[in-house]
């Protein structure tokens, strides 16, 4: 499909979704949440995808929602669209496959939000974090006081949430909104490689663990024991726990 807002390339078992509005620092706007749409509707019908992987064109990763698309919309209008960026959020989050945010630069605002949808963070050393909507009178729009708050706690959060300020990609370390920080010029390659090191994985087992996770976070401890002692004996039917086993035994690489 010939995109206008995204580009999408893939290798293997994974694709690399990147956002290409460089010349406005990939602010997201209704046509880049309707092609993340089409998009998302096309990797949910390819079987052979196992992780993507998310980063942007240019020298930010998102740096937020487009101002002068907002800039003339009323309250109806602006509630419609914050609902329109939290269903392609919640798409996203609930895909079965795995997906890394590669945070080259700028993840402000609704470019952090959307980092926050992926299931974990990888940022260059240049990247900077922030939700600075306080300072346009404003509150995020795309789950950023409801992710942000599950991702690094309620105090920094709130910091985060009222001060509007920037932090670099060692304090969003620091805080768990990132997993690691790695050279900037290194980013992809370290990004790639740990796509490439789950995509060897058993991929049911991938997509349940991501399953299990997500969805025993939000429900008791118990239901959420019962839920991963369910999907863990499912795994005994399902071809993959055999096979990885065997392998185990005869001391080799299992055969997916």
């Amino acid at each position: 499909m010939d995109y206008k807002t995204i580009n999408v390339n893939t290798t293997n078992a994974i694709v690399c979704l990147s956002i290409a509005r460089p010349e406005a620092l990939n602010a997201l706007n209704s046509l880049v949440f309707d092609e993340l749409n089409l998009f998302l509707d096309w990797v949910e019908n390819q079987s052979q995808l196992k992780v993507m992987v998310i980063t942007g064109e240019g020298k930010a990763f998102v740096a937020g929602a487009d101002i002068a698309e907002m800039s003339n919309m009323n309250s109806e209008e602006a509630k419609a669209f914050s609902i329109k960026g939290q269903k392609v959020f919640n798409r996203l989050e609930a895909l079965k496959i795995p997906v890394i945010a590669a945070v080259n630069g700028f993840a402000l605002g609704g470019g952090c939000e959307f980092a926050m949808s992926c299931d974990f963070r990888i940022a260059s050393n240049k990247a900077k974090f922030g939700q600075p909507e306080v300072n346009l009178g404003l509150i995020p729009g795309y789950a950023g006081t409801q992710r942000l708050s599950r991702l690094v706690g309620m105090g920094d959060a709130l910091y985060l949430l009222m001060t509007a300020d920037v932090i670099s990609a060692e304090e969003a370390l620091r805080m768990g909104l990132v997993q690691k920080v790695v050279e900037a010029e290194e980013l992809m390659k370290v990004v790639m490689e740990m796509a490439e090191k789950i995509a060897s994985k058993g991929s049911k087992a991938v997509e349940n663990v991501k399953l299990v996770t997500r969805k025993g976070f939000n429900i008791a401890f118990e239901d959420g024991c019962n839920l991963e002692a369910d999907y863990f004996g499912k795994s005994f039917g399902n071809g993959e726990s055999g096979e990885g086993m065997q392998a185990f035994l005869e001391k080799r690489k299992p055969n997916w």
